[in-house]
Order: C-alpha cells, then structure tokens, then sequence
C-alpha cells in the first residue's frame, strides 16, 4: 500500500501547480477572521485571475442585472465562497492537461464534468442548501473524476486499456482502473487535491464519491447522484455509460426512479449551455 501512494504521488507530483495567487486566495478563505479586501488584493494582484473571474461573474450563468467590472464588485454580489470557487474553477481548469495520447477526448470528458458539476447544483438548491454553500457543490462535482485525466496523460497506454476494459466488458470505471493500476481516480484524484490544497469538503467528495460503505454525506451523495443523472442524459462522455443506482435520499426527496429525479430538475440543458464558460480556454 505505501509503495503504492509513493507512485501516486510521483505521478502527481508532475502534474503543474496552482499559482501562488490561488493558494493564497484559499489561505485567507478559509480564516474566517479575514478581511475580504486581503482576498480583494490578492486576485487584483494576478491578471490572468481577475479577467477570468470577472469573465465568469459576467456569464450568463451568474444572470446578474448589472455588469460586475472589479473584483471588489463581484465579492460584493456574489459572495466571498463564490469568488473563491470562482478562483478554484480557474486555477484547476488553467493547469489541467487538455490533450493525452490515451485518446481520451478532453472537451467530451470536462463537458460530462461541467455537466455533473451543474446537476450537483440543481439538486442542491433544491434541497434548499444556501446559495453560498451551492456552489461548492457545483465545484465538487466539477473536479470528481479529474484523477482520470493523470493517468490519462502520465500512464497512456495504461489508460487505454482501462477504457478498453470498460467497453468490453462492462466494468465500473474504477474497477478497471484497480485491475490496471492497483489504484482508482479516486485516490489519485484527492492526492492532486492535497497537492492542490484543496478545502478538505473537496478533497473527501474526491476520494469518497465511489465509495458505497462510506458514511453518510450530503454532498457526496448529491455528486453521485448528478454523475449518474449526466450519464443518463448522455452530456459529454467521463469514461463510462455504466449507470448506478441513486442514493435513497436522492430518490427520497425527489421520486422513485432515475427519470422521476430528472423530470423533477428542469432544463438540464439550458442550464449547462449557460455555464460552458467554465471550460471554454
């Protein structure tokens, strides 16, 4: 098992890290006694940062009345948590390896995760979760199966025959993965979020999302749910067709069935054709 996590982590360690900006702008998210203009300063401070955010903040996805020009601006409507999200989608989408020679399609792959991360978000606010604590939702559901993109692009040949394993003999996803690499996206999935820094909420939904003896998580089973609904609805590709069954508390608060949930969400479409800025270069 230790020999294991060592290769893990060598793996991970060459993917590329986060600016020192987006570290920073976790750093102070994460201390409730801080001052937003500390994080103000610190995203007017990297350009690249600022003109994404405020190119997101100003998406339809947001829907917002008024135009948001400063960073300032957009903490005051949206809310610190979102900005910092906002940070992290940037950050995380900026660094991410958007080719492979697994032949593994990138833009199928983030449209299936942008896809999960906006049911994620749905259901969520659904549940009546708070606006502020929605988006972290959206987010986890975003960066689920990331772990899948390390192997692709560190171990091709590998991932190949993952995918190979998957489509011909009907395999889970991570089940395929173990059989090939002794380790599942999963695991190296949250050591790129340790890598990271990630908020530890992320890290776990990370690590736990395919786990059916774990304890009983809210936002884990809210991105379960959204995966296997995004499956079902054919919306980008992450791997697999395979659908699991939905967690009780999803069928519980919204019907009997997978189709019964997804009737009950609204357009799911619509909704990701307004966040594709997420993933758009």
């Amino acid at each position: 098992m230790a020999t294991m996590r060592k290769d893990l982590l060598e793996i991970v360690e060459k993917m590329p890290a986060f600016p020192q900006s987006v570290h920073r702008v976790i750093e102070l998210t994460s201390d409730i006694n801080s001052d937003p203009k500390a994080l103000v300063e610190v995203i007017e401070h990297d350009p690249i940062l600022i003109m994404k955010i405020l190119k997101m903040v100003n998406s339809p996805y947001f829907g917002l009345a008024e135009k948001i020009t400063s960073v300032n601006h957009a903490v005051v409507y949206i809310g610190i948590n979102t900005v910092k999200n906002l940070a992290l989608s940037a950050a995380t989408l900026g660094v991410l390896p958007r080719k492979n020679n697994a032949g593994f399609d990138m833009d199928a792959f983030l449209l299936h995760s942008l896809s999960t991360a906006i049911i994620a978000r749905i259901i969520a606010r659904k549940l009546k979760i708070p606006e502020r604590e929605a988006f972290d939702f959206f987010l986890s559901g975003l960066l689920h199966d990331f772990g899948k993109i390390v192997f692709a692009h560190f171990m091709p040949n590998d991932f190949k025959r993952v995918l190979q394993m998957v489509k011909e003999e009907g395999l889970p996803f991570y089940e395929a993965e173990q059989k090939i690499f002794a380790a599942d996206h999963t695991q190296i999935g949250s050591l790129l979020g340790e890598k990271w820094n990630l908020p530890v909420h992320l890290i776990s939904c990370i690590r736990n999302h395919h786990c059916l003896d774990r304890e009983e998580s809210r936002i884990v089973d809210v991105v379960w749910a959204a995966d296997q609904i995004s499956k079902e609805l054919k919306i980008g590709f992450g791997g697999e067709t395979r659908i699991e069954k939905l967690p009780d508390v999803i069928l519980k608060s919204f019907g009997a069935d997978l189709q019964a949930v997804i009737n009950s969400l609204g357009d799911i479409n619509a909704e990701t054709e307004k966040a594709l800025i997420f993933i758009q270069k």
